[in-house]
């Protein structure tokens, strides 16, 4: 059973972070090379949900086998485990509330036509855009950090 939990917590860990530098680094900077941008946008827009989604399932899973392994080895890591519901938090932040801002102000600019409110959107989506990335690249460097400590704590 132990093997199991431990499993699934490097999983989660594994499939969270490597999804962040799979879509940061090569599947957008693809979409966004190849597709005119709002259509590229909209692509990006399509993914997200599920990006998150994977980012939820994730940070639950990694955080609840962490505290069941904490419990079990009678140790608590206060370093993983704050960095990991740190990370969690942040990724659901980033999901429920940037991410529904994002997909807020992308429908008003859709749905107008005046040049000057578009353009005001516009500066007001690249604002949220840019906040998303900050969130995104401080999970990923988290990321790193957590799964160094997990590795340098494995017992082989």
């Amino acid at each position: 059973m132990l093997s199991l939990i431990n499993f699934i917590h490097l999983s989660s860990l594994v499939v969270w972070i490597g999804m962040i530098v799979f879509f940061s680094f090569f599947a957008a900077p693809a979409i966004f090379k190849v597709l005119p941008r709002e259509t590229a946008g909209e692509v990006v827009g399509e993914i997200f949900p599920k990006y998150w989604l994977v980012g939820y399932v994730s940070s639950v899973a990694a955080l609840s086998t962490l505290i069941t392994l904490s419990f079990v080895h009678k140790t608590f890591p206060f370093a993983r485990l704050f960095i990991l519901a740190f990370m969690t938090v942040t990724t659901f932040y980033s999901g429920l509330v940037v991410g529904k801002e994002a997909v807020g102000i992308k429908m008003k600019m859709r749905a107008t036509e005046d040049p000057a409110e578009k353009e005001s959107l516009r500066a007001e989506f690249k604002k949220v855009h840019s906040r998303s990335s900050l969130l995104n690249m401080t999970v990923l460097a988290l990321g790193a950090v957590l799964v160094f400590l997990t590795a340098r704590g494995l017992r082989l």
